[in-house]
């Protein structure tokens, strides 16, 4: 038997049934699912920044849903505040890179 502690989608225990295995797992709590909530995100960061691939960048933004939602706020919130400040501060498109202030 493995032990796990970790936030899994939502048809994982089905999947792993489906294969003939079995497993335990619990319906969490608003605040212990937030909190596994942040650290899936930093788990599927690191595996981004491993890996570069698509699939897990698709991970991350699934993840960044999550959140969203579990913090009572809309995509459409995120999307609005992501483009409030890229007309404000601007996008990365630039490749700028500040090596410098001096007072």
């Amino acid at each position: 038997m493995k032990s796990y502690h970790k936030l899994v989608r939502d048809r994982i225990p089905e999947i792993i049934e489906a294969s003939g295995k079995t497993c335990t797992w619990e319906t969490l709590s608003d605040e212990a699912y937030l909190q596994l909530l942040d650290e899936k995100l930093n788990e599927e960061l690191a595996e981004y920044q491993e890996s570069k691939s698509l699939e897990e960048l698709a991970d991350l933004l699934e993840v960044m849903g999550a959140v969203v939602a579990a913090r009572g706020w809309t995509w459409d919130e995120l999307t609005a505040l992501r483009k409030e400040k890229r007309r404000q501060r601007g996008g990365f498109a630039k490749k700028i890179l500040l090596k410098e202030v001096s007072e």
